[in-house]
């Protein structure tokens, strides 16, 4: 099961390649990781995703806890929470492949941020599905560049990770 781990980590060197150690050093795989200052600039959140059962989930969370750097940890995807994933894409636009790859970037609500004369830069933010059905819907031989940010989340109504 995918889970989305978010951390309260203290902004200093190390942190975060503790974090990385801890899971290389138990067998734990991380599918995306994103990490950025907070509004306090002493500290920064981690965003984790990885797979397993609620054990191993379990598992983790403490493991999370016993780091110095860590300050609060909180498994997202344990209650509502929003999810999002940022994708930047060029494709390949010439003829009559332009006008039909601006449809499909406004049916999935993406944004063209450069163009030139052979290919769009599209943005487009979404739950991870929602991506990847963008990216399976435009012909492969168009694709001529991808890089996705991995899933970031933050939890619904008054739960949150501060302090």
């Amino acid at each position: 099961m995918k889970n989305i781990i978010a951390i309260l980590l203290e902004n200093e060197p190390g942190a975060l390649s503790r974090v990385i150690g801890l899971f290389s050093a138990r067998g734990y795989n991380i599918e995306n990781l994103s990490v950025a200052p907070t509004e306090d600039q002493t500290l920064s959140r981690l965003t984790i995703t990885t797979t397993g059962s609620a054990s191993t989930m379990e598992q983790i969370t403490k493991h999370l806890n016993r780091l110095v750097d860590v300050v609060k940890v909180v498994n997202l995807s344990e209650a509502p929470h929003v999810e999002r994933e940022l994708l930047l894409i060029k494709v390949r636009a010439v003829g009559k492949e332009r006008e039909e790859i601006k449809r499909l970037t406004d049916i999935f609500r993406g944004h063209i941020v450069d163009v030139t004369d052979k290919t769009y830069t599209i943005e487009l933010t979404g739950e991870q599905e929602k991506i990847q059905a963008f990216i399976n819907t435009l012909d492969r031989s168009a694709i001529q560049e991808t890089v996705r940010t991995g899933a970031t989340g933050i939890g619904r109504g008054d739960r949150t990770l501060r302090l």
